[in-house]
C-alpha cells in the first residue's frame, strides 16, 4: 500500500486554491448563501418579534410568499438554464449560423421560462391544498397579475445573466443561481417593506417584486387589490426588460464581433 504523501495532498489543495483565486464568482459564492439566509430570516424574525398580531394570519402569507417567490426564481432560472444548456452542449455558435436572430432567441427563452415555471410551481400550489388546507388560487384573477409580473421580472434578470455570460463566459454561470437571491431581502416576500431600514426601502421600491408581494399581502389580509403597486410593478418590469434586452444585444454584438461565440462555452 502506497504511503499517504502530505506533499501531494498539499499540491492538490494548492491547485484548487489557484482556481478559486482566479474566479471571483467562486469566492463570492462561499460567503453568499449563508449571508443571504441570515439577512432574510433575520428581517423576518425581527418583524415577527415586534408584531405579534401578524402571527395569527402569517401562515397563508408565508406559504403564498414561498410559492410566488418560486415563480420569480423558476422564471429567472428557466430562462438562464435554457441559454446555459446551449453552452454546455457547445451549440451556441451553431444556432447563430442559422437564420435565428437574437430577438427570436430571446422570445424562445421567454417561452421556455414560462413552461419551466409552470411545471415547477403549479404542482406545489396544488399539493398545498390537501397538505395544508390552503389554496393560493383563492386569490383569483390577481394571482395572474402577480404570476406574470414575477415571471417577466425573472426573464429580465435572465437577460442580464445571459449578457454577463456572453461577456465573461461560463465563469459567470453562478450568477444564474445567486443574482435573484441577492434581491431576495429587498423583495419583501415574507415581511412588509416597513421592516427594512430606510436606505433599503428606497432600493426595495425600485424592484417589481416588492410591489407584487405588497399587493399579495393586501389581498390576503384585506381582500384589496392595490392598483398603485400593480402599475408600479408593470412599469418597473418594462424598464427592467428594456435594460435586459439592451444588455443582451450589446454583449451578443460584442461577442460576435470578437469571435467569442465560438469560445464562450469553453
Amino acid at each position: 500500500m502506497t504511503a499517504i504523501s502530505l506533499t501531494r495532498v498539499g499540491a492538490m489543495c494548492q491547485r484548487h486554491f489557484y482556481v478559486m483565486r482566479r474566479s471571483w464568482p467562486r469566492l463570492i459564492e462561499m460567503a453568499y448563501w449563508p449571508t443571504m439566509q441570515m439577512v432574510i430570516w433575520g428581517f423576518l424574525s425581527q418583524f415577527l418579534a415586534t408584531n405579534s398580531s401578524y402571527v395569527a394570519g402569517a401562515f397563508g402569507v408565508l406559504i403564498s410568499g414561498v410559492m410566488l417567490w418560486d415563480v420569480l426564481f423558476r422564471g429567472q432560472l428557466g430562462f438562464s438554464l435554457s441559454f446555459i444548456e446551449e453552452l454546455w452542449s457547445r451549440n451556441l455558435a451553431n444556432l447563430y449560423c442559422s437564420p435565428l436572430t437574437p430577438l427570436e432567441h430571446i422570445l424562445s427563452l421567454v417561452a421556455m421560462s414560462f413552461v419551466r415555471a409552470v411545471i415547477g410551481v403549479v404542482p406545489a400550489m396544488l399539493l398545498a391544498i390537501p397538505f395544508y388546507d390552503f389554496s393560493i388560487f383563492t386569490l383569483g384573477v390577481p394571482l395572474l397579475a402577480f404570476f406574470f409580473n414575477l415571471l417577466f421580472m425573472g426573464c429580465a434578470l435572465g437577460l442580464l445573466v445571459t449578457a454577463m455570460i456572453l461577456r465573461y463566459g461560463l465563469a459567470a454561470e453562478n450568477m444564474a443561481w445567486f443574482l435573484v437571491f441577492f434581491l431576495a431581502p429587498f423583495s419583501c416576500a415574507y415581511y412588509p417593506i416597513s421592516v427594512l431600514p430606510g436606505w433599503a426601502q428606497i432600493l426595495a421600491l425600485g424592484l417589481p417584486s416588492t410591489h407584487v408581494f405588497e399587493g399579495m399581502r393586501a389581498m390576503l389580509f384585506h381582500g384589496t387589490f392595490l392598483w398603485d403597486h400593480f402599475f408600479a410593478a408593470v412599469g418597473l418590469n418594462v424598464l427592467l426588460c428594456l435594460v435586459g434586452i439592451a444588455a443582451y444585444l450589446f454583449s451578443f454584438g460584442r461577442a460576435r464581433k470578437l469571435g467569442l461565440l465560438l469560445q464562450v462555452g469553453e
